[in-house]
């Protein structure tokens, strides 16, 4: 027995040892079709605009969007370290939206109200909050409000030295113009 265990070794050592002809080198790729290679950039920002109907959640005295998974509506997946950013459509002067960013508080005679936002990594949702029983809030605050949201990779949102209550400018440091505003219905 030792001496076929002796034996199947050798045989596999020498197996092992033995190199042959690596072959023709492969043929070299025609250069410069795939242009030059540049630096790695972040990844792209993303911006949509949704319209949202809230709903009175008599538990909690709140008005609230259903939940609104990125993926399934946005198709984003951001990364956890990624940054989210909610804007609200006040109206528009001459055909230009003016936007808010959330938090944007309200002060009514009832007292007063803010519209906030919560987001995951998978699924943002819209809330509207007051000091005052919200159950009888104007339609003109509940209904067919518009929102923008914006995704905002990491490595941006680390150096950005602006201010991101302001829209035009997250939007002008992005690169990104109206054009680039994604339409959800």
């Amino acid at each position: 027995m030792k001496k076929i265990l002796s034996l199947l070794a050798l045989f596999a050592v020498i197996l092992t040892s033995c190199t042959g002809d690596p072959g023709p080198p492969g043929r070299d790729g025609i250069d410069g079709l795939d242009g030059i290679n540049g630096e790695d950039g972040a990844p792209p920002a993303l911006v949509f605009d949704d319209n949202i109907t809230f709903s009175f959640n008599n538990e909690n005295g709140l008005w609230e969007s259903a939940f609104v998974d990125f993926n399934d509506k946005y198709g984003v997946v951001p990364q956890p370290q990624d940054v989210v950013l909610a804007y609200r459509q006040e109206g528009d002067v001459d055909g230009n939206p003016i936007w808010s960013q959330l938090p944007q508080n309200f002060f009514l005679d009832q007292g007063t109200i803010q519209y906030l936002f919560t987001f995951t990594d998978i699924d943002i949702q819209f809330i509207i909050d007051g000091n005052f029983d919200l159950s009888n809030l104007d339609i003109g605050f509940t209904d067919n409000q518009n929102f923008r949201i914006v995704f905002v990779p990491a490595e941006f949102a680390e150096n950005f030295n602006g201010d991101f209550s302001n829209l035009k400018a997250v939007m002008s440091a992005l690169n990104l113009k109206e054009s680039d505003v994604q339409q959800m219905k």
